[in-house]
């Protein structure tokens, strides 16, 4: 990965209970569509959250982009690419 400039990988986000892709570019900053969609819902995701958060008894929201998820992949990566250098 030595000459890479973004990489991505879609998972299974529980604080949303939805698949997200997650973006991490070189400069280490990174991107999270469950952000953008789920950080300031319109009504009608926010709705969605609401009933599936009733289902998971559990309250669904966006943990935003420190979220652990977001910083493990990313450290995953940069710790990955220190090796091959």
């Amino acid at each position: 990965m030595v000459n890479w400039q973004v990489t991505a990988t879609t998972i299974y986000c529980d604080a949303v209970d939805d698949e997200v892709t997650l973006m991490v570019y070189k400069d280490g900053s990174v991107k999270c569509t469950g952000y953008e969609k789920y950080r300031q819902p319109s009504r009608e995701i926010s709705k969605l959250l609401e009933r599936k958060g009733k289902q998971l008894n559990r309250k669904l929201e966006c943990e935003g982009l420190e979220c652990y998820r977001v910083v493990q992949y990313k450290e995953k990566l940069f710790a990955e690419e220190a090796k091959v250098e």
